[in-house]
């Protein structure tokens, strides 16, 4: 039975208040019920449920070390978005914008009736459900956009990680958390709509999107009947997502400018590596990297002097290649000394920040040794990056 036939079974009540004050009881197995959600959005809507909640949780709990999690999470939603929207022009009638997104007017007189309680039932989304549905969507796309512009400013790979600064990328990561903090917001606004929903209409809505059938009583409230297109659809969205993949690859293989340099060189490695792993130059500034060369003979402690050609010679490289060269993270983010011990990266109020939570029985274990070797648990360390997923604190160390 289509939808035509089903407003022509029911016909409209007078009193509107019955509609969802006096629905028919859902304990009556003879009770009649017609299908709403279809394959793909009950399937959208869960799998969409789960991808931001591991965004949310990788993203707001566990770290920076679970960022290709997130960023695997956040892929999902974006494509599961972007299917839903041609969806929402190619699928059945329940499933299509055009059949519950109203006009500002419409939905304005639909929250007054709620206020009236004369709101009638509106089988699909009603008007205000369908207003969140495009806030939703468009929040979690404005999300994958401040998410890339972060990835390629910040960690400097991604399609954008040629284009972004990380000084644009840090500012648009400001916006990509409050916008994170937005759709949590909406979520539970969507929670609390679909709860009252559900006391409302004496409907159990959470359920039929499991089911993806909903009670057939008088008066409901149906959108035009429309057909689905499903082959278009998978057409357009396999086209869709082969270019856009192609777009993604070409993009990310576009040479990334002021990264560190690779390999270190040997006389550097070689000298420095004796007593701890080299730190990459572009880890300090040439001011604090000439302050620290003209102090060999109090190392920390220790007598580290060189003849003065070596001496010079790694000099001149550190400076070449420091800080004040490079756009990344590391390179920012250790621009702050600590007055009092300048020369020291672990001294600086960032190592102390992202290194509180450590024990200190980690940094004193046989795997690790001191606070300085960085290479221990981060297996980039020489490169100069840092990139978080790299982070791994060894098992030993952990017991």
């Amino acid at each position: 039975m289509d939808d035509a036939e089903m407003q022509l079974t029911f016909p409209m009540p007078t009193n509107r208040t019955t509609i969802a004050n006096k629905p028919m009881p859902s304990t009556d197995r003879n009770m009649t019920t017609r299908p709403v959600w279809d394959l793909f959005i009950r399937s959208f809507h869960w799998l969409l449920v789960t991808a931001i909640t591991i965004g949310a949780v990788t993203g707001f709990i566990l770290g920076p070390t679970w960022l290709r999690m997130h960023l695997i999470a956040g892929t999902i939603a974006v494509v599961l978005v972007v299917a839903r929207i041609i969806w929402g022009f190619s699928g059945g009638s329940f499933a299509r914008f055009a059949g519950f997104v109203a006009g500002p007017r419409e939905t304005l007189r639909h929250l007054a009736e709620l206020r009236r309680a004369s709101a009638p039932r509106h089988v699909g989304h009603n008007p205000a459900g369908g207003w969140m549905i495009l806030f939703l969507l468009g929040m979690i796309l404005l999300l994958a956009i401040t998410g890339t512009t972060v990835l390629g400013g910040v960690f400097k790979t991604g399609p954008l990680g040629f284009a972004v600064s990380y000084d644009l990328g840090s500012a648009v990561n400001k916006v990509h958390k409050l916008l994170a903090w937005g759709l949590l917001g909406l979520i539970a606004l969507h929670i609390a709509g679909a709860i009252y929903e559900s006391l409302r209409t004496r409907e159990n809505l959470p359920l039929t999107m499991i089911t993806g059938r909903k009670q057939a009583r008088p008066g409901d409230h149906l959108p035009p009947s429309r057909a689905a297109h499903p082959r278009s659809a998978a057409l357009i969205m396999l086209a869709g997502g082969a270019l856009g993949t192609a777009i993604g690859l070409a993009l990310a293989q576009k040479p990334v400018p002021h990264l560190p340099i690779t390999p270190l060189d040997p006389t550097y490695a070689q000298e420095c590596g004796d007593c701890h792993i080299p730190f990459h130059p572009s880890l300090m500034s040439a001011q604090r990297w000439r302050m620290l060369m003209a102090s060999l003979d109090s190392h920390f402690g220790e007598d580290a002097s060189l003849d003065e050609e070596t001496r010079k010679k790694l000099e001149d490289w550190m400076v070449a290649h420091a800080a004040e060269t490079v756009d990344t993270k590391p390179a920012h983010v250790f621009a702050q000394a600590n007055p009092e011990n300048p020369i020291s990266l672990t001294a600086t109020p960032f190592w102390k920040t992202t290194h509180k939570a450590i024990p200190d029985k980690v940094f004193k274990s046989k795997p690790v040794f001191a606070r300085t070797n960085c290479a221990a648990c981060h297996k980039d360390a020489e490169t100069g990056m840092f990139y978080p997923s790299n982070i791994e604190i060894p098992a030993e160390a952990q017991k």
